[in-house]
């Protein structure tokens, strides 16, 4: 697995200081970022900021990391985007299991139930897993097959 240099990242203000914490921790690591927003604690809505890392996500090819209160809405707007496959991410063997089994590419945490060291183990945890694939292979493929009209 080659070694990841970049990253998306994008919050909504209950998670913006999770996100910063999340950022310097890539940045000491050599590992630039492009954050889609928001860039301070103001009140916004977060689909919109899903949406750009989502969009980072999947024209460069790179992981994206999204942040939120719980991370629940987060995740729910990453989802609906065709091609994402995003997980909540609440331990470090959620996160690895997260890659491992299900080939996530985008990592969602809640800025007010996770402590940053855990948010940060989690991060190189989701960065260093490679996607097992094998039986799992078919199930990931299925997740973008249309729904029967």
């Amino acid at each position: 697995m080659q070694k990841i240099t970049r990253v998306a990242l994008g919050s909504d203000h209950a998670g913006f200081t999770l996100k910063e914490a999340v950022k310097e921790h890539l940045r000491q690591q050599g590992i630039d970022t492009v954050d889609t927003g928001t860039f301070d604690v103001d009140p916004v809505d977060y689909p919109p900021i899903i949406r750009k890392v989502c969009a980072v996500v999947l024209e460069q090819g790179m992981p994206g990391f999204i942040f939120g209160g719980s991370g629940n809405g987060e995740i729910m707007a990453a989802n609906k985007v065709r091609g994402i496959r995003a997980a909540l991410c609440y331990s470090e063997e959620i996160a690895r299991l997260a890659r491992f089994h299900n080939d996530a590419n985008v990592c969602s945490m809640g800025g007010r139930f996770t402590d940053p060291v855990l948010a940060c183990r989690m991060v190189d945890i989701f960065l260093e897993t490679p996607f097992e694939g094998g039986r799992h292979q078919a199930r990931v493929e299925d997740l973008d097959t249309p729904i029967p009209s």
